[in-house]
């Protein structure tokens, strides 16, 4: 039978990860870790491979920005912030 290796994380050059789910040649992006930047913290995608689309990102500061629309159109509708108890 064939090995049926298929990608699940991918280290990039700007110490980010990207992390894939499905079958071998049918991988769709599902989480990228981002370090820094304006996108730092947890991006999650929804979609099927090549139509993933951003739908939340938390970021290191605890909130929640939440996204809606299509590959490449997303906007964000709602953030969730992280406030301390008192």
């Amino acid at each position: 039978s064939q090995y049926a290796e298929r990608v699940v994380r991918v280290q990039r050059p700007n110490g980010g990860v990207l992390y894939y789910e499905g079958e071998k040649k049918t991988e769709r992006l599902v989480r990228e870790e981002h370090p820094d930047g304006p996108d730092e913290g947890v991006l999650h995608f929804q979609g099927e491979r090549g139509a993933e689309r951003r739908v939340r990102l938390e970021r290191t500061d605890g909130s929640v920005l939440y996204y809606e629309g299509g590959k490449g159109a997303e906007r964000m509708v709602r953030i969730a912030r992280n406030i301390p108890a008192v």
